[in-house]
Parts: structure tokens; sequence; C-alpha cells
């Protein structure tokens, strides 16, 4: 098994898991014609993907080989809207640096940029689907140097600590933590940023999580988001494109103008309507959304990602794995289900 997915496996017995993918609470965090489809698109039309790094080896890709073998042609074609997309590495969280090597030298041989999310604040994830992360601050720094060291000269862009300011601003984590929680992330974006060729992007959550957005800008300030290049959205959650980009300029607006980037991985079909606290853990019936770009057409918006990596549970909800472990069947609902553009 790949070594990404066996950490996330042993973290996951050992502490209901750390999300390489769907942040819990309200975060984010049929067969059908197999033709090509592609997500929605943004305001303008994004060409073919070329900034950022496809993994050939990635669990959607494993799992398109397989199942050509076993001579279920249709449902590898139509896992290959997933496998020949540029996705997020979620580097582990006892040592990040093999998972860093393997992306960052990958998109080197391809002359692209790997996408890194670093995921493992202490406290994470207030003890639920995607608990775990460090078990100090002193250990943090550790990991947040060693993420950055592995790094090097390459580039990267790095989307930094889901959920961890939301949980914040919602009372999720407690009071205790926020103190320490602020000089962290101030202190990690200061350390990634000495890497020469990184971009960092500190996570705000979601429009469906805290819906007023203005409620995110004296923490993200705290956090030091004015030392990062921006900040981002919709990570591991389906709003829609619409939706997470008017968001986004209006955050954007209330933190000097700050970019962002938006994950667009699962929000092809937008939010599964009903209660958000249950909308949010491998809802059915969703699809792929806009394709990964660095062309977006808005001026504010610097790229489109797959952050969620389409297929890994967000957890042992409607019959799911546990947080981060690949789940094939769910996949293949994701890319039969991709809206066409």
């Amino acid at each position: 098994m790949h070594r990404l997915l066996r950490t996330f496996t042993a973290l996951a017995a050992l502490a209901a898991l750390g999300l390489p993918t769907g942040c819990s609470s309200d975060s984010g965090s049929g067969t059908t014609d197999t033709s090509a489809v592609r997500g929605p698109s943004t305001d303008a039309t994004p060409p073919p993907r070329g900034a950022f790094w496809v993994d050939p080896d990635s669990p959607a890709a494993r799992q398109v080989r397989q199942w050509q073998e076993q001579g279920r042609e249709g449902d590898a074609q139509a896992l290959k809207r997933i496998s020949e997309q540029p996705m997020a590495v979620w580097p582990a969280g006892d040592d990040p640096a093999p998972d860093i090597n393997e992306a960052t030298g990958g998109a080197a041989k391809a002359g692209r940029t790997a996408v890194l999310v670093a995921y493992n604040i202490p406290h994470r994830d207030c003890g639920q689907h995607s608990a775990g992360g460090a078990g100090s601050a002193y250990s943090y720094r550790n990991w947040v140097d060693a993420f950055a060291r592995a790094i090097g000269d390459a580039p990267a862009l790095v989307v930094l600590e889901p959920d961890a300011i939301p949980h914040i601003v919602d009372g999720c984590t407690p009071a205790e933590y926020h103190t320490d929680r602020y000089q962290l992330l101030s202190e990690a974006i200061q350390r990634l940023k000495q890497q020469p060729k990184v971009k960092v992007y500190l996570d705000a959550g979601n429009p469906g999580w805290i819906s007023d957005a203005g409620k995110l800008t004296e923490p993200l300030q705290k956090a030091g988001v004015a030392q990062a290049d921006g900040f981002s959205l919709n990570v591991s959650n389906f709003q829609s494109d619409g939706t997470t980009k008017a968001y986004g300029r209006t955050l954007a607006g209330t933190v000097g103008g700050k970019h962002f980037v938006m994950d667009t991985s699962r929000n092809g079909k937008g939010p599964l309507a009903g209660d958000r606290q249950d909308a949010w853990c491998n809802p059915p019936g969703r699809g792929l959304g806009t394709p990964p770009t660095d062309r977006t057409g808005d001026p504010l918006l610097d790229a489109v990602l797959w952050i969620k990596r389409p297929g890994d549970s967000d957890g042992p909800c409607r019959g799911g794995p546990a947080a981060g472990q690949w789940w094939p069947d769910y996949a293949l609902g994701l890319a039969r289900n991709a809206r066409a553009a």
C-alpha cells in the first residue's frame, strides 16, 4: 500500500485518525455515460492543466490499472477523470520528508509544481474523525521545519492546516489552545516562506461553515496571514465555485486584499441539501468539480485545486472507511457524477 495511505490507516486505528482528507464537523472541512466529462468551468474556462504535478502512482491511478486488468474498462475510463488530474499530497505526520521528496521529485521531472498540505497542528480536528496532530508545540515546530527542509528549492504550493482557524472561530477548539495555535501557525508561515519557491495559503474553511466571513478576519490576522501568500477555501467541502469565489472576495477585502485558492475536487454537484452537520462526511451523489488550473480568469483567485483527494474517505460514515483511506466505489461515483462544463 502507498506509504501515505499506510500512515493514515495506522493513525486512524490509534485515534479516529487524521484526515488527509475530510475535515469533520461543518468542514470541509448509478451508472451513467462514461464519455469524457469535465467539471464546471470558472469565470473563464480554464485551459489544459500544466502547472501542477500529476501523481502517476496515486490510489486512483493504481485502481485504474487494476480495473483494466479485471476487464472493467468502462469503470477504469471513468476513474481516469480523477487519476489524470493533479491532486494535493498530504505528507505523513511522523516524517513528512519521504512524501514530499516523492512529490517534488516527480514534479521536477515533469516541470510542474507540487501541491502539499501541512496538516499536523496539535489538537487537530477537535478529537473527531481526523483527530491527531503533533503531540506538542515543540514537536510541531520540528515537523514544520522538516517539512520545509524537504521542499528545499523546489517549487511548491502549501495549504496550511485545514480547519485550524475555523475551529477556533466556531468554538470547537478549546480557548486554552488558541494563543499557541495562532503562534504556531504564524511561525509555520514564516518557516515555509524561507524556502525560495514556496507559496503558502492559510486555510479559512468554507462559506457553508463560517457564514460570516468577517468572523475569520481577526483570527487570520493573528495567525499571520499577512506573511502568507493568501488563504485557502472549501478544502474537503462541496460549496459551489460561485459561492466560494464570492466568499473569497469578501474575505480578501478584510485581510489586505490577500489572494486565495479553492478546492473544487468534489463540488461539481454542490453541497448535499439538508442538515449541514451531516452533509460534510461522504455525502452521496456528489461529483467532481472544476479541473485544477492556475489560470482562473480571476485576479484574486490564484488557483483552482483538488486539495481533497477525490475518493479518499472523510471518515467512517455512510459506510466509508477511516478518514484518508481510499474508497474506490465513492471515487467512481464522483467520476460518474462529474458535471459537464
